[in-house]
């Protein structure tokens, strides 16, 4: 097959596999819509959005938009999810121990590095609009001074899988990135050149130029197809085809060992809000709340509109006795003449009635089914009255209840952050094959530089916070920490704080660095972790004349008490704590001499 038969291939089945998901798509325009407040839109036959026409005129068609907040809320409680992952060592021997260490702190360089908070926010935001979003991790050569981790955020307009029936990513035998690139970029990127063609950038644009109106077509620009095959018994290596309009821009084997196992496969990773049995697309929140907000919107403007018949009126005129259409055009205004036939009757008011009170239950009903539906019951939406009479400890459960409900959305979050983090530990491993220096941030909070290579990095086991984040606030937090002040529970057995707990409560209670000052306290903290780091790496370390021994002591300890530390690093630790105690016997009698001889001057001067 020549080069143009392969271009005019892969663009044919891309065609192929956007006419497969075109009903998928158009759900996503309508989600899209709703969120941005386009609330009268519908599907119809043709797999088109088109604005649902009135029946009449004057009926009012204002948009009361429940959903944005509801899934702005969401969004917020999702930033609170804590990204950091940490490596499992493969066993408990030195090199494994510190190994797992080294990996996680080279995918935390590469998370900041790529400013991956944002990337996440970036996905959660298209996930809770479509239902799906995709992480891509790449290597990029020109990344630094030898190469780079390179993460991006794809919409799912931009993923088109060869089984939209397929459980996730790797059930797929193939899978299509298709992007628009201006031409300057394509020849940058991969060195040919291309001419433009007429792109439509409706199917592949963000939320704000989604709407039907803003289907333009934009020039000086290119539609890039890559499509990822899988390994195969005619590729062992699987296949990458890259192509623009007629000209093949790469034709070859996956270029990431990016599989578990050493196996080469597709560099991107799924998130759904909610999986969907039988789709490779997950599902949006909002296709449950769009009935409830069309409802929603229905009752509202009718209410609205019995009130302006009640505060404007409605009357009955005699036909032929005025002027109809003059007062049609200027209504029934303070002081207005009404001239009327004579013989004939004056214009009289229709009784007003009241706005009935179905309007109000069912407007509260429809509210109430919102809650229900996105598992977001805000405890600011509580009146003054309710709050009163609800208990701290209802509140927490109200607020667990609430974590529940997203917790589906929260452990998609996770595997896909997880996921991420193996694909970097795979490519730097792969790509890493000689000496290069990182920036990483030490155990103690200072910036260090470390130097390996990809074979210094540990397994692939890789774990997340398990805390849930979203039900203990900061405000929470200083709560409990304030209760156990209250009941005592932080002092020994004589009720009082050692300088060590007295750190980390300042520190727990906002106020590790108030006034941009550091306390003695926690800076002797901060040097005995960098010590406990020099022990896990299989170093000594030396004990200082001034250093505050108990909290060495202490910070030593709890190092020697953890589960993947090493017997060498132990040892070390027992011989630096010994060191410690002699020296505090040392000082202790000194003090005790110098006490001694300065009482025995002063009863001789009394004598």
């Amino acid at each position: 097959m020549s080069q143009k038969e392969l271009a005019a291939e892969l663009r044919s089945d891309f065609e192929r596999r956007r006419e497969q998901r075109r009903e998928i798509e158009a759900k996503w325009n309508l989600n899209i819509g709703f969120m941005m407040g386009k609330q009268y839109s519908v599907i119809d036959p043709r797999g088109e959005i088109v604005e649902n026409a009135g029946r009449f005129g004057w009926e009012g068609r204002e948009v009361y938009n429940h959903i944005a907040p509801l899934i702005e809320t969401r969004l917020a409680k999702f930033a609170r999810i804590n990204c950091a992952v940490n490596v499992r060592p493969a066993g408990a021997e030195d090199a494994d121990v510190n190994a797992a260490r080294l990996s996680g702190k080279i995918i935390d360089a590469a998370m900041r590095d790529n400013s991956f908070a944002t990337l996440a926010g970036k996905a959660n935001f298209w996930s809770e609009l479509t239902g799906t979003a995709f992480f891509k991790v790449v290597w990029d050569a020109d990344e630094g001074e030898s190469g780079g981790v390179k993460i991006a955020v794809c919409p799912p307009e931009e993923i088109f899988p060869d089984d939209i029936s397929a459980a996730d990513v790797g059930s797929l035998r193939s899978l299509i990135h298709a992007k628009i690139y201006p031409v300057e970029a394509v020849y940058e990127l991969w060195g040919k050149k291309v001419e433009s063609e007429d792109v439509d950038m409706y199917d592949f644009t963000g939320a704000a130029r989604r709407v039907p109106e803003s289907s333009e077509e934009k020039e000086g620009y290119v539609l890039v197809i890559e499509r990822y095959e899988a390994p195969s018994q005619s590729a062992p290596e699987g296949r990458l085809v890259i192509a623009a309009k007629d000209t093949v821009l790469y034709s070859g084997p996956l270029p990431y060992i990016n599989g578990a196992g050493g196996k080469r496969t597709f560099p991107f990773i799924r998130q759904t809000a909610l999986n969907v049995p039988g789709s490779f697309y997950g599902m949006s929140l909002i296709e449950r709340l769009i009935p409830v907000q069309r409802a929603y919107n229905a009752v509202k403007n009718r209410k609205h509109e019995y009130m302006a018949r009640l505060a404007g009126g409605v009357y009955a005129v005699e036909d032929g006795s005025v002027d109809a259409e003059s007062l049609e055009e200027e209504g029934m205004y303070p002081g207005r003449v009404i001239v009327y036939r004579q013989g004939g009757s004056p214009p009289a008011l229709m009784a007003p009635g009241s706005v009935p009170s179905e309007f109000r239950d069912e407007e509260n009903r429809l509210l109430e089914e919102f809650r229900t539906i996105s598992g977001v019951a805000d405890v600011i939406n509580v009146s003054g009255a309710e709050l009163n009479s609800v208990s701290g400890y209802a509140l927490s459960l109200l607020l667990e209840q609430e974590y529940s409900r997203m917790s589906v959305t929260t452990e998609s979050i996770r595997a896909a952050v997880k996921e991420v983090a193996r694909h970097i530990l795979r490519l730097y491993r792969q790509f890493a094959d000689k000496k290069r220096l990182v920036m990483i941030g030490g155990d103690s909070g200072e910036v260090e530089a470390v130097s390996f290579m990809g074979s210094d990095l540990g397994g692939d086991d890789v774990v997340t916070e398990t805390d849930s984040e979203m039900v203990e606030s900061p405000a929470t937090r200083k709560n409990m920490v304030l209760e156990l002040l209250r009941y005592g529970l932080l002092g020994d057995e004589n009720g009082r704080i050692s300088n060590r707990n007295r750190a980390k409560i300042i520190e727990m209670l906002g106020f590790g660095n108030w006034e941009a000052a550091k306390s003695s306290d926690e800076i002797h903290i901060k040097k005995a972790a960098r010590e406990n780091l020099e022990f896990s790496r299989g170093k000594s370390a030396e004990v200082g004349e001034l250093d505050d021994h108990q909290l060495h002591i202490d910070e030593h300890r709890a190092f020697y008490a953890g589960g993947d530390v090493s017997d060498k690093a132990r040892k070390l630790a027992e011989e630096h704590v010994r060191k410690h105690k002699v020296m505090m016997r040392l000082e202790y009698e000194a003090a005790n001499v110098v006490s001694g001889a300065y009482t025995t001057n002063n009863t001789a001067t009394e004598e």
